[in-house]
């Protein structure tokens, strides 16, 4: 349920209308827009008649129920206002969200020595890159392949951000590990194997730094949602959601089925922002700069993209990755789009 404020509502009233709400059991979330403040009540509101919670202010606009079964995460629950995530880097806020600049993610699947992930940020910046993607622990579909190098591709990470101002996203597979991530990352994901890990969702929510959460490859986009849900439940607001592919009946072509049409159907249903990842999502480097295009021009807030120095070499998902040179030449082109639809900033240099 939500309470819509007058525009001009004094804070005196504001704050009146929260503590009568926590009085009654609910937990009050304030969302500041514009021109009006929302409060959100979180908690048992089945019982409440919103005609009757409209009259305990003149102030109060219209009370409403949220019917969405994800209550924070829903587009009803902040009156349709967007979410802006900041992330905090040495370079300065990154934001991502539908009212800034489409915000690139890039770097390898994961990393290998200290000299590959500080050369590959180093591109990947020169190109207009605001976050370098790496990651220390891999869950992987065999045993057998490479897992990551774990504690030490931290300390790695933490090299290349230092080298290169860069922000880090990496992601977290263990709770155990989630202190010493949070320590290193200014963004945890959470990835496709653990969207529905909900005891590490809470723990996930728990932490302040902002969550990247892709999609798993057979959820349904309400699934999602209630992922996203669980981790705002715990008291975290910036989830990012990640579209990564999904699971279909044709593999032959394509690692996985880049599902484009939820940004559409996620502008309806939530606030949140919405990154794609189109290099999981296909699974072949070649196709990644059309589905990186057609994202764009659909209207995704974030790209993730994978890029190594020598995919051949790649100790994990090389098939899937651009070369410096390929990732500089497609964020020249994505400029395109992104400035015919008013979310490209960044100054393109080409790489010499």
């Amino acid at each position: 349920m939500i309470i819509v404020m007058k525009v001009g509502s004094p804070q005196e009233e504001i704050d009146r209308i929260s503590e009568e709400m926590c009085g009654r059991g609910l937990t009050p979330e304030r969302i500041v827009g514009k021109h009006k403040v929302v409060i959100g009540l979180v908690g048992e509101t089945a019982a409440l008649d919103p005609l009757q919670l409209q009259e305990i202010s003149p102030w109060i606009e219209q009370v409403l129920r949220v019917e969405q079964p994800f209550k924070r995460a829903s587009l009803e629950f902040r009156h349709g206002q967007p979410t802006d995530v900041a992330i905090e880097t040495p370079d300065g806020a990154v934001h991502i969200g539908q009212n800034h600049p489409v915000v690139t993610i890039a770097g390898p699947c994961s990393v290998e020595n200290e000299e590959m992930i500080v050369a590959t940020a180093q591109y990947v910046k020169a190109s207009g890159a605001k976050l370098l993607r790496g990651g220390a622990y891999k869950p992987r579909t065999s045993p057998y392949a490479f897992q990551g190098h774990g504690e030490s591709a931290l300390g790695l990470l933490a090299a290349a951000r230092e080298a290169t101002g860069l922000g880090i996203i990496t992601e977290v597979m263990d709770a155990e590990d989630l202190d010493k991530i949070v320590e290193v990352a200014d963004v945890i994901q959470v990835g496709a194997r653990n969207m529905q890990n909900f005891s590490l969702l809470k723990k996930v929510g728990a932490q302040p730094k902002p969550v990247f959460l892709k999609r798993g490859m057979s959820a349904t986009i309400e699934e999602w949602l209630m992922a996203a849900e669980y981790i705002m439940a715990a008291g975290n607001p910036n989830v990012i959601l990640c579209e990564r592919g999904i699971r279909t009946f044709d593999r032959q072509y394509a690692r996985n089925t880049l599902d484009l049409s939820v940004i559409p159907v996620l502008r309806s249903l939530t606030h949140l922002p919405i990154a794609i990842d189109p290099s999981h999502g296909t699974g072949r480097a070649e196709y990644v700069p059309s589905m990186a295009m057609a994202a764009i021009a659909a209207g995704a807030d974030s790209l993730m993209i994978e890029v190594h120095p020598n995919p051949a070499k790649a100790l994990s998902d090389g098939p899937q990755s651009l070369t410096p040179q390929r990732f500089d030449r497609l964020m020249q082109e994505l400029s395109v789009i992104g400035r015919a639809v008013g979310r490209w900033q960044q100054p393109v240099v080409a790489l010499t």
